[in-house]
């Protein structure tokens, strides 16, 4: 398949499969407003994605905006709200509309998408290092904590319990870590999307000092692996400007990109 070809197709894929209900499979509650889903997780966290915005011109954009945040501070329990947008739709006047409520602008992050296969072509394991699947709380809490430091985040324990709540509910997700020298050195999560040809791969994280060494690699090889094994075969993930390159000479490509906009109560 031609580059542009397969940026075409993956680009459609992409929309048509993730941008629905499975972009959210741990959702408790998910409400609709126009073209918008308004999905609650556990942990106080509200969020907006959609499949497209229409032929809304900036004025009604604006307006859906302002609506949006009352629908989220009337929940009490919600403490911050992640607008999920993304550069290859049309959204005249977005950007100013949510500054305008308070939403703040994170780094823009890469849509990869690819074959899985692709991830687990010659990988080699790193010397010294093993990889588990893990799942008991104690092991959970304890990759929060290092995903934590990994990012430079303030130490709290809201991701760690939503993790464990939703290996409770037995959803699909799985959780990866890798070790060396009896220590969680870099973790990841992987999520198989029901009724789709996708699996996601989240949370990719490892410790400054383990860096450069292809931990990362060889944890997202893993996870393609156990997705292949489900019987998926595309795999997407947003992915920072330290994983896009290696997920680009895995054979995955950037078919957009997304920037997720934050509002904390």
């Amino acid at each position: 398949m031609k580059p542009v070809t397969a940026l075409a197709k993956y680009l459609e894929a992409y929309d048509d499969q993730l941008r629905t209900d499975a972009e959210t499979p741990s959702a408790i509650r998910v409400d609709l407003l126009g073209p918008l889903r308004l999905v609650t997780f556990a942990g106080g966290r509200g969020f907006i994605t959609y499949r497209d915005l229409g032929d809304l011109d900036g004025r009604r954009i604006a307006a859906l905006v302002g609506r949006v945040l009352d629908h989220f501070r009337a929940d009490p329990e919600i403490t911050r709200v992640e607008w999920k947008s993304r550069g290859h739709d049309r959204a005249p006047g977005l950007h100013e509309a949510l500054l305008a409520h308070g939403f703040l602008p994170d780094e823009p992050e890469s849509i990869m998408i690819g074959a899985l296969e692709s991830l687990c072509t010659d990988v080699p394991m790193p010397a010294g290092v093993s990889l588990r699947r893990i799942s008991s709380d104690a092991d959970v809490r304890a990759m929060g904590a290092m995903a934590q430091e990994a990012f430079g985040d303030p130490a709290e324990t809201r991701l760690a319990e939503a993790l464990i709540s939703r290996l409770a509910r037995n959803d699909g997700m799985e959780l990866w870590v890798a070790e060396t020298d009896g220590r969680m050195v870099g973790a990841g999560r992987l999520e198989p999307v029901p009724n789709t040809d996708f699996a996601g791969i989240w949370g990719g994280a490892t410790l400054a000092a383990y860096r450069g060494r292809g931990i990362y690699r060889a944890l997202t090889a893993a996870r393609a692996r156990s997705a292949l094994a489900a019987g998926k075969t595309l795999v997407h993930s947003d992915s920072t400007e330290y994983s896009r390159p290696i997920l680009e000479r895995s054979g995955l490509f950037k078919v957009s990109t997304t920037t997720p906009y934050n509002w904390s109560r």
